[in-house]
């Protein structure tokens, strides 16, 4: 990659943050299994003028999702769960779904038997049915959820629909009943101390509350008070949909073993196979994908992994790439991408809720998809 080129990263965040979009942001870039860049803009807290350094922490929203993917095919690889069991089999509480369904010339709801039960792939492939929930609210438990959810019906009959939902926040809590563990302490255990990923976690301790990122008090956009999760609150959820920290060194080390094929340095975390299998297009024909589009404009042209919308040819999409990339991001601003072909991996960590984030995931590609050279 042309360092020259990949000075262009730079120039443009330099921009957007003199511009008032973002208060700063880190991007971290490895090719062919070197680190090609790593680099801090802006400011961690634009407020107090403090400096972002590399080793910032940042909650990453919904890029948490693939982590549990994989703490979940784990268990898969150990024969201890399976994603093609129905998720009443780990979670008896939502044993015998039924579907809402409209009735016609009112605005009441009825409900019809459910042609099958949700399956743990459909929960990490965003196809379940269960997105009618309310959010984790601070010191809501997974029971709390779980209970929430059988009083509900489902939204649509399972596989037929990609829509976001409480999926993982689901996949979270079965990887818990699975493993007599909480999510923090199975997550810690079996990825984050084997893959050297020492400042992910669901809660921020004191002694790293200097590194973590603030947002800009209000939407530069709208101009309306924005905040975003605070994960040095130890009374939020360790959910598995988005509420994890992390940094941008520690989560390129993630992406990398994926891009590995399921090791990094030694330590081997998923067979090969496997992680062909999540980042494999789960969704076939009779699965409407329109949801995703309307969304994420930016994923048009992708279909959808476990954990990760994965593309399905070169162009199409409005956003540079390459047949059989796969990426993800999160609410707060937070995006990565691997690109098997080029032998890439790519994390930007920015603190851009609301609609930059989107901005950010057409952007950032091409910034750096430009850089190649051979």
């Amino acid at each position: 990659m042309s360092s020259a080129r990949l000075g262009l990263i730079g120039d443009v965040l330099r921009s957007e943050i003199e511009d008032g979009l973002i208060p700063g942001a880190v991007v971290a870039v490895a090719r062919r299994g070197r680190l090609v860049y790593h680099e801090a803009f802006g400011f961690l807290d634009k407020s107090a003028g403090s400096p972002m350094p590399r080793d910032a922490i940042f909650p990453i929203a919904s890029i948490t999702k693939p982590i549990v993917a994989v703490g979940a095919l784990m268990l898969q690889e150990e024969g201890r769960l399976s994603v093609y069991d129905p998720v009443a089999r780990y979670l008896p509480e939502l044993a015998a779904r039924e579907v809402a369904v409209e009735v016609a010339g009112s605005s009441g709801v009825s409900t019809e038997r459910a042609v099958r039960q949700p399956r743990v792939q459909d929960l990490m492939r965003h196809t379940s049915g269960f997105t009618a929930p309310p959010a984790w609210e601070r010191g809501m438990s997974g029971k709390d959820l779980v209970d929430s959810l059988s009083r509900v019906p489902l939204d649509y009959q399972p596989g037929t629909r990609w829509e976001y939902g409480q999926g993982f926040d689901l996949a979270g809590i079965i990887i818990e009943r699975v493993s007599g563990q909480t999510l923090g302490e199975f997550l810690t255990q079996r990825l984050f101390a084997p893959l050297g990923m020492h400042d992910t976690g669901f809660l921020v301790p004191s002694s790293k509350h200097a590194r973590y990122a603030v947002a800009l008090p209000t939407n530069p956009l709208t101009g309306q008070p924005q905040t975003v999760d605070d994960r040095r609150d130890p009374g939020r959820p360790q959910c598995g949909g988005g509420c994890l920290a992390s940094t941008a060194a520690d989560y390129l080390r993630f992406a990398q073993m994926l891009l590995n094929g399921g090791s990094l340095g030694g330590i081997r975390i998923l067979g090969e196979k496997t992680v062909e299998y999540m980042t494999s297009d789960h969704v076939g024909p009779e699965v409407d994908m329109s949801r995703l589009v309307r969304g994420w404009p930016n994923e048009e042209g992708y279909g959808y992994g476990l954990g990760v919308a994965v593309r399905r040819a070169n162009g199409v999409s409005p956003m540079m790439g390459t047949a059989g990339d796969y990426n993800w991001g999160g609410a707060s601003g937070t995006y990565f991408w691997v690109d098997p072909e080029e032998e890439l991996a790519v994390v930007f960590m920015a603190l851009a809720p609301g609609a930059l984030r989107l901005r950010y995931r057409h952007l950032m590609p091409t910034l750096v998809l430009q850089a190649i050279t051979e």
